[in-house]
């Protein structure tokens, strides 16, 4: 059984993901920065699933995210930064106050995630998925 912690649940890959894992047993904390979106998600896996709220671009909340996962499972084994968006169009047509949003979620917020988890990851002996 392995332990994920997944950025980005609230649509898309991450949610898919994180109900493929808990569906074949394993434990799973599941995040989005509106975790009223995902909450109903945890329910059918009773204490296997845990959603947290985490804006990725905050460090402070990647930091408590890391340690309520620790506080509630020990750890985990797998961290996916899936959390992120695209803007879409010619790039001519954007400007640096709509790409650089992008980079702060994109970029920054995989940093500072990945940053807050290296600690339980290099115990665990676990692995990133970005």
């Amino acid at each position: 059984m392995k332990t994920w912690l997944i950025t980005g649940c609230s649509s898309g890959f991450g949610q898919r993901l994180a109900l493929a894992a808990a569906q074949r047993g394993d434990r799973v904390i599941a995040t989005a920065r509106n975790v009223k979106m995902i909450e109903e998600m945890a329910e059918p896996f009773g204490g296997r699933m845990i959603t947290l709220p985490l804006d990725v671009t905050d460090a402070a909340a990647a930091k408590a995210a890391v340690a309520k996962a620790v506080e509630t499972f020990g750890g985990f084994d797998v961290l996916v930064n899936n959390a992120g968006y695209a803007l879409f169009g010619a790039i001519e047509e954007g400007t640096p106050e709509e790409y650089r949003p992008m980079f702060e979620v994109n970029v920054f917020g995989l940093i500072e995630t990945t940053r807050a988890a290296l600690p339980v990851l290099r115990r665990s002996g676990g692995t990133i998925v970005n």
